[in-house]
Protein backbone atom coordinates (compact mmCIF):
# COMPACT_ATOMS: atom_id res chain seq x y z
CA UNK A 1 0.00 0.00 0.00
CA UNK A 2 2.87 2.36 0.81
CA UNK A 3 4.47 2.00 -2.64
CA UNK A 4 1.10 2.49 -4.31
CA UNK A 5 0.37 5.63 -2.30
CA UNK A 6 3.80 7.15 -2.91
CA UNK A 7 3.69 6.48 -6.64
CA UNK A 8 0.18 7.94 -6.93
CA UNK A 9 1.18 11.00 -4.91
CA UNK A 10 4.15 11.58 -7.20
CA UNK A 11 2.04 11.17 -10.32
CA UNK A 12 -0.55 13.57 -8.94
CA UNK A 13 2.21 16.10 -8.25
CA UNK A 14 3.43 15.81 -11.83
CA UNK A 15 -0.14 16.08 -13.07
CA UNK A 16 -0.68 19.33 -11.16
CA UNK A 17 2.57 20.70 -12.59
CA UNK A 18 1.42 19.81 -16.10
CA UNK A 19 -2.01 21.34 -15.58
CA UNK A 20 -0.65 24.57 -14.10
CA UNK A 21 1.73 25.11 -16.99
CA UNK A 22 -0.87 24.29 -19.62
CA UNK A 23 -3.35 26.68 -18.01
CA UNK A 24 -0.74 29.45 -18.06
CA UNK A 25 0.07 28.81 -21.73
CA UNK A 26 -3.54 28.54 -22.85
CA UNK A 27 -4.57 31.67 -20.98
CA UNK A 28 -1.71 33.71 -22.42
CA UNK A 29 -1.64 32.40 -25.99
CA UNK A 30 -5.35 31.81 -26.62
CA UNK A 31 -7.22 34.23 -24.34
CA UNK A 32 -10.88 33.40 -23.82
CA UNK A 33 -10.39 29.66 -24.23
CA UNK A 34 -12.74 27.48 -22.19
CA UNK A 35 -10.45 25.87 -19.61
CA UNK A 36 -13.30 23.59 -18.60
CA UNK A 37 -12.39 21.57 -21.69
CA UNK A 38 -8.92 20.86 -20.32
CA UNK A 39 -9.45 17.34 -18.99
CA UNK A 40 -6.72 16.34 -16.55
CA UNK A 41 -8.77 14.99 -13.65
CA UNK A 42 -7.69 11.36 -13.56
CA UNK A 43 -4.65 9.47 -14.84
CA UNK A 44 -5.09 6.98 -17.65
CA UNK A 45 -3.27 3.76 -18.49
CA UNK A 46 -0.24 4.52 -20.64
CA UNK A 47 1.36 1.06 -20.77
CA UNK A 48 -0.50 -2.23 -20.30
CA UNK A 49 2.58 -4.33 -19.68
CA UNK A 50 2.83 -5.64 -16.13
CA UNK A 51 2.78 -3.70 -13.93
CA UNK A 52 0.35 -1.24 -15.47
CA UNK A 53 1.76 2.25 -15.84
CA UNK A 54 -0.40 5.38 -15.62
CA UNK A 55 0.10 8.95 -16.70
CA UNK A 56 -1.73 12.24 -16.99
CA UNK A 57 -2.20 13.42 -20.57
CA UNK A 58 -4.20 16.12 -22.31
CA UNK A 59 -4.85 17.60 -25.73
CA UNK A 60 -6.41 21.05 -25.99
CA UNK A 61 -7.32 23.33 -28.88
CA UNK A 62 -7.36 27.09 -28.55
CA UNK A 63 -7.69 29.98 -31.01
CA UNK A 64 -4.91 32.53 -31.29
CA UNK A 65 -5.72 36.22 -31.68
CA UNK A 66 -6.08 37.37 -35.28
CA UNK A 67 -3.28 39.91 -34.95
CA UNK A 68 -0.65 37.29 -34.06
CA UNK A 69 1.14 35.05 -36.53
CA UNK A 70 1.95 31.41 -35.90
CA UNK A 71 5.63 32.24 -35.53
CA UNK A 72 4.89 34.96 -32.99
CA UNK A 73 2.67 32.61 -31.02
CA UNK A 74 5.32 29.90 -30.98
CA UNK A 75 7.98 32.41 -29.97
CA UNK A 76 5.80 33.61 -27.10
CA UNK A 77 5.24 30.01 -25.98
CA UNK A 78 9.00 29.37 -25.98
CA UNK A 79 9.65 32.51 -23.91
CA UNK A 80 7.00 31.59 -21.34
CA UNK A 81 8.25 28.03 -20.97
CA UNK A 82 11.90 29.04 -20.78
CA UNK A 83 11.10 31.60 -18.08
CA UNK A 84 9.29 28.88 -16.11
CA UNK A 85 12.40 26.67 -16.13
CA UNK A 86 11.57 24.23 -18.90
CA UNK A 87 14.04 22.79 -21.41
CA UNK A 88 12.69 24.23 -24.66
CA UNK A 89 13.24 23.36 -28.32
CA UNK A 90 11.56 24.93 -31.34
CA UNK A 91 11.13 23.59 -34.84
CA UNK A 92 9.21 23.93 -38.09
CA UNK A 93 6.97 21.08 -39.19
CA UNK A 94 4.74 20.44 -42.17
CA UNK A 95 1.13 19.30 -42.24
CA UNK A 96 -0.31 18.51 -45.67
CA UNK A 97 2.48 20.60 -47.13
CA UNK A 98 1.73 23.56 -44.85
CA UNK A 99 4.38 24.90 -42.52
CA UNK A 100 3.71 24.88 -38.78
CA UNK A 101 5.66 26.22 -35.84
CA UNK A 102 6.16 23.84 -32.92
CA UNK A 103 7.55 24.21 -29.42
CA UNK A 104 8.44 21.26 -27.20
CA UNK A 105 9.30 21.66 -23.52
CA UNK A 106 10.51 19.06 -21.02
CA UNK A 107 10.93 19.06 -17.26
CA UNK A 108 10.82 16.33 -14.59
CA UNK A 109 9.87 13.82 -17.28
CA UNK A 110 6.86 15.95 -18.34
CA UNK A 111 6.52 16.84 -22.01
CA UNK A 112 4.53 19.79 -23.36
CA UNK A 113 4.00 20.59 -27.04
CA UNK A 114 2.51 23.72 -28.62
CA UNK A 115 1.83 23.74 -32.35
CA UNK A 116 0.22 26.23 -34.76
CA UNK A 117 0.42 27.37 -38.36
CA UNK A 118 -0.54 30.44 -40.40
CA UNK A 119 -3.05 28.34 -42.38
CA UNK A 120 -5.21 27.99 -39.26
CA UNK A 121 -6.10 29.99 -36.18
CA UNK A 122 -5.95 26.86 -34.04
CA UNK A 123 -3.24 26.41 -31.45
CA UNK A 124 -2.84 22.83 -30.30
CA UNK A 125 -1.57 22.19 -26.79
CA UNK A 126 -0.50 18.72 -25.74
CA UNK A 127 1.09 17.42 -22.60
CA UNK A 128 1.83 14.24 -20.70
CA UNK A 129 3.59 13.18 -17.55
CA UNK A 130 5.92 10.21 -17.33
CA UNK A 131 4.17 6.88 -16.88
CA UNK A 132 4.47 5.44 -13.37
CA UNK A 133 3.59 2.04 -11.94
CA UNK A 134 1.54 2.22 -8.77
CA UNK A 135 2.80 -1.16 -7.53
CA UNK A 136 5.50 -3.66 -8.49
CA UNK A 137 4.65 -6.50 -10.82
CA UNK A 138 3.43 -9.67 -9.13
CA UNK A 139 3.68 -13.13 -10.70
CA UNK A 140 0.32 -14.47 -11.80
CA UNK A 141 -1.02 -17.33 -9.72
CA UNK A 142 -3.78 -19.42 -11.21
CA UNK A 143 -6.75 -19.76 -8.84
CA UNK A 144 -7.57 -22.99 -7.07
CA UNK A 145 -10.13 -25.17 -8.90
CA UNK A 146 -13.72 -24.88 -7.73
CA UNK A 147 -14.20 -28.62 -8.27
CA UNK A 148 -11.92 -31.65 -8.00
CA UNK A 149 -12.66 -35.36 -8.49
CA UNK A 150 -13.23 -35.55 -4.74
CA UNK A 151 -15.68 -32.62 -4.56
CA UNK A 152 -17.87 -33.34 -7.59
CA UNK A 153 -21.62 -33.17 -7.15
CA UNK A 154 -23.13 -36.67 -7.55
CA UNK A 155 -24.09 -37.23 -11.18
CA UNK A 156 -21.63 -34.60 -12.44
CA UNK A 157 -18.26 -34.77 -14.19
CA UNK A 158 -15.40 -32.31 -14.24
CA UNK A 159 -15.80 -29.74 -16.99
CA UNK A 160 -13.81 -30.95 -19.99
CA UNK A 161 -12.80 -27.39 -20.89
CA UNK A 162 -11.38 -26.13 -17.60
CA UNK A 163 -10.87 -29.39 -15.69
CA UNK A 164 -12.72 -28.07 -12.66
CA UNK A 165 -11.03 -24.67 -12.54
CA UNK A 166 -14.27 -22.78 -13.11
CA UNK A 167 -12.28 -19.84 -14.41
CA UNK A 168 -11.47 -19.37 -18.08
CA UNK A 169 -8.58 -21.74 -18.89
CA UNK A 170 -7.27 -19.36 -21.53
CA UNK A 171 -6.60 -16.41 -19.24
CA UNK A 172 -6.86 -18.00 -15.81
CA UNK A 173 -9.72 -15.73 -14.87
CA UNK A 174 -8.03 -12.41 -15.61
CA UNK A 175 -10.10 -11.58 -18.67
CA UNK A 176 -6.98 -10.73 -20.66
CA UNK A 177 -3.80 -12.37 -21.91
CA UNK A 178 -0.29 -10.95 -22.34
CA UNK A 179 0.37 -9.74 -25.88
CA UNK A 180 2.50 -7.34 -27.86
CA UNK A 181 2.91 -4.54 -28.60
CA UNK A 182 0.47 -3.16 -26.04
CA UNK A 183 1.13 -5.54 -23.16
CA UNK A 184 -2.24 -7.26 -23.00
CA UNK A 185 -5.25 -8.05 -25.11
CA UNK A 186 -8.81 -9.23 -24.53
CA UNK A 187 -9.14 -12.95 -23.91
CA UNK A 188 -10.76 -14.52 -26.95
CA UNK A 189 -12.07 -17.53 -25.03
CA UNK A 190 -14.13 -15.81 -22.34
CA UNK A 191 -14.32 -12.33 -23.92
CA UNK A 192 -13.40 -10.73 -20.56
CA UNK A 193 -16.13 -12.62 -18.66
CA UNK A 194 -13.38 -14.49 -16.77
CA UNK A 195 -15.38 -17.67 -16.17
CA UNK A 196 -15.11 -20.88 -18.19
CA UNK A 197 -17.36 -20.50 -21.24
CA UNK A 198 -18.54 -24.13 -20.98
CA UNK A 199 -19.43 -24.63 -17.31
CA UNK A 200 -19.97 -20.91 -16.60
CA UNK A 201 -17.87 -21.07 -13.47
CA UNK A 202 -19.26 -24.27 -11.96
CA UNK A 203 -16.26 -26.44 -12.79
CA UNK A 204 -18.57 -29.39 -13.44
CA UNK A 205 -21.23 -30.56 -15.88
CA UNK A 206 -24.28 -32.77 -15.38
CA UNK A 207 -23.45 -36.10 -17.00
CA UNK A 208 -27.06 -36.66 -18.04
CA UNK A 209 -27.13 -33.41 -20.00
CA UNK A 210 -23.97 -33.87 -22.02
CA UNK A 211 -24.37 -33.77 -25.79
CA UNK A 212 -22.99 -36.58 -27.93
CA UNK A 213 -20.14 -34.27 -28.88
CA UNK A 214 -19.35 -33.49 -25.24
CA UNK A 215 -19.44 -37.17 -24.28
CA UNK A 216 -16.49 -37.65 -26.63
CA UNK A 217 -14.32 -35.90 -24.07
CA UNK A 218 -15.03 -38.57 -21.47
CA UNK A 219 -13.69 -42.05 -22.19
CA UNK A 220 -15.96 -44.93 -21.40
CA UNK A 221 -14.91 -46.80 -18.23
CA UNK A 222 -13.30 -50.19 -18.81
Amino acid sequence: MGETSEARDELDRLGRSLRNQLVALITDLTPGADLGLLFLDEPSVADRHEPLRHHYAALFRGERPADLTAAETASRAAVLLDAAGWDVTTSEEYEDGRRCSAVVARRDGIRIRVRTGDHTSAVMFGGRTPALAFAPAEPFRRPEPVRTPDTLTPGYVLCYECGGLGRCPGCGGRGWVPSEPHGRSRCRECRTERVCPICRGGGELAASQLSDYQRGYYPEPD
